[in-house]
C-alpha cells in the first residue's frame, strides 16, 4: 500500500492478542490504526473522528457491535465495515450484513484477507470520498498535499501539514496537547517537552495560515487545547476532545 494514501483504520476488537496482531500487521503495511476494546469506546471515537473503514468484532463489552453498527447507519454515517466475529451460523451474517456490514469475515481468519477486504472497502467508498478539505477560504489538497489560502499558496513542513490537516478534520473541536500528541506525533506519552513542541508548531501555523488575514482560523483555547473554525470559539463550559 502506498502510504502517502493515509488509510484510516478503526479496530474495535475486545480481544487483546487479536486487536494487537492487527495493529502490528496493519502498522507494518502502512495503515494508520487505532484500537478501541470497548463498544462505548468505538462509538465515542466514532463521534469525533472520520476512519477510511472500520474492523468492527460483534461481541463486545458495553455496548456489542450490532448496536454500535445500526446506531451509526441510522446517524447517515457511511464508513465501510468489515466485521470480524466468531459467529459463523448463516442467521448471524445475515443479521450482520442486514444491519449494515459491508463485509463479513469468520474468526479464525487469515491476516492477507483482511488486508485485502479492506484494501476492496476502501477502493468502493473513496469512489466519492472528497479530495479536498475547506474551512473559509482555507483549502487543503489531499492528493497534491497543497494548502491556499483566498488562493495563495501556503509553505508548509510534512508536520505542519499533518497538523492543519488534523485540525481541518475535526473543525470547530477543541483538541488538546495530549491528543495532538498521540494523533499526530503518535507519542502516547504526555510530556512537558512534547507540549512545548506542539506549542511552537501551533505558533509557526498559525503565522503562516493567519498573519496576514483580518478572520483569524486558529484558536488557543486557554487551558484547554486549539480550534480551527472561521470566527472565534465559543469557550463557556467547553471541554478539549481527549480519547482514550
Amino acid at each position: 500500500m502506498n502510504k502517502n494514501t493515509r488509510v484510516r483504520v478503526l479496530v474495535v476488537e475486545d480481544e487483546r492478542k487479536v486487536a494487537n496482531a492487527l495493529r502490528e500487521g496493519l502498522e507494518g503495511e502502512g495503515y494508520e490504526v487505532v484500537v478501541e476494546h470497548t463498544g462505548e469506546g468505538a462509538f465515542f471515537r466514532l463521534n469525533t473522528e472520520t476512519f477510511d473503514v472500520i474492523l468492527l468484532d460483534l461481541t463486545l463489552p458495553e455496548r456489542d457491535g450490532l448496536q454500535v453498527l445500526t446506531t451509526l447507519r441510522g446517524r447517515g454515517v457511511e464508513t465501510p465495515v468489515l466485521v470480524l466475529t466468531a459467529r459463523d451460523a448463516l442467521e448471524d451474517r445475515v443479521l450482520g450484513l442486514d444491519s449494515g456490514a459491508d463485509d463479513y469475515l469468520v474468526k479464525p481468519f487469515a491476516f492477507a484477507e483482511v488486508e485485502a477486504r479492506i484494501r476492496a472497502l476502501v477502493r468502493r467508498g473513496r469512489t466519492t470520498e472528497a479530495v479536498r478539505l475547506a474551512v473559509a477560504d482555507l483549502d487543503l489538497d489531499l492528493v497534491t498535499r497543497k494548502v491556499t489560502r483566498a488562493g495563495q499558496p501556503i509553505e508548509l513542513t510534512v508536520r505542519e501539514f499533518e497538523l492543519i490537516e488534523y485540525l481541518m478534520r475535526h473543525e470547530g473541536q477543541v483538541v488538546s496537547r495530549g491528543t495532538l500528541g498521540r494523533d499526530v506525533w503518535k507519542e502516547t506519552a504526555r510530556t512537558t517537552p512534547l507540549d512545548n513542541v506542539i506549542d511552537v508548531h501551533i505558533a509557526r501555523l498559525r503565522r503562516k495560515v493567519d498573519l496576514d488575514h483580518p478572520v483569524k482560523l486558529i484558536h488557543t483555547v486557554r487551558g484547554v487545547g486549539f480550534m480551527l473554525r472561521e470566527g472565534e470559539p465559543v469557550t463557556p463550559g467547553m471541554k478539549a476532545r481527549e480519547t482514550k
